[in-house]
């Protein structure tokens, strides 16, 4: 079976904010899995300044069809005006594991 099962990563300004949302991606069956980091410094570059701040980023488990519905969401309400939300294909894992990320998100 082709690998369907992807994952997401955003980042949060705060942990309360990204445990919400964690919990109704799961809840809604969007994602069989978030991780909510601890606080992680971001540096970057924002118009014309470097910034660096405290966030906290999830690492979301969720199959490719079900991904536009997580990034939707995500848009939906995130605090920031252009908030990371990347995507990255797993090429490979144990299989009981992605299968489970597949029944989990039906």
């Amino acid at each position: 079976m082709i690998n369907d099962v992807v994952m997401t990563i955003s980042t949060y300004p705060t942990r309360e904010k990204a445990v919400e949302v964690a919990r109704t991606l799961v809840e809604k069956r969007l994602a069989a899995c978030v991780q909510v980091t601890s606080p992680v410094t971001s540096i970057y570059s924002w118009e014309g300044k470097i910034h660096e701040d405290s966030e906290v980023l999830l690492f979301i488990k969720t199959t490719y069809t079900k991904n536009r519905e997580v990034i939707k969401f995500i848009r939906k309400d995130h605090p920031y005006q252009v908030p990371e939300i990347v995507t990255f294909p797993l090429a490979d894992g144990l299989d009981r594991y992605l299968d489970w990320v597949r029944e989990s998100t039906v």
